[in-house]
């Protein structure tokens, strides 16, 4: 797999203090969060993680990534929602990993329509592409 150019439009900027037990921010100010490991991985569980950041990038694009499809079918995803769930655990040499489940609810088509509309956004979401062969995502249509 080759790495294709991109004629970057935008960049966003965040930076990271104490890492999963601090804080992030982005450069404008508009994002500034404190991070803490949930319970499950031994914190307080009382900040946001990287895990549910990536969550709510992902699930936003991936929307996006559904409208531009849809649009070009000229199917109706009025009141779709799509969420993400991001789990991450250990890999068997004995680091961390990531999986990712894709679950969509497009109420106005039938459930093969809207499989079919999950897989072709899958092709095109820009954060698709980027976990694409490096970690397993599934897509749902509920």
């Amino acid at each position: 797999m080759s790495i294709q150019p991109v004629d970057v439009t935008y960049t966003a900027i965040a930076t990271a203090e104490n890492g999963r037990d601090g804080r992030v921010a982005s450069d404008d100010g508009t994002l500034d969060v404190v991070v803490n490991p949930p319970k499950e991985l031994g914190g307080s569980g009382e900040g946001t993680n990287p895990e549910q950041l990536f969550a709510a990038g992902y699930s936003a694009c991936f929307q996006s990534a559904l409208g531009v499809v849809a649009r070009k079918v000229k199917a109706d995803i009025t009141g779709s929602t799509v969420t993400a769930e991001v789990g991450i655990g250990k890999t068997p040499e004995g680091g961390f990993g990531l999986t990712v489940a894709l679950r969509a609810s497009i109420p106005h088509v039938d459930r093969a329509t809207a499989q079919d509309l999950l897989e072709k956004a899958h092709q095109v979401c820009p954060y698709s592409q980027a976990t694409r062969g490096n970690i397993e995502v599934t897509l749902t249509a509920d």
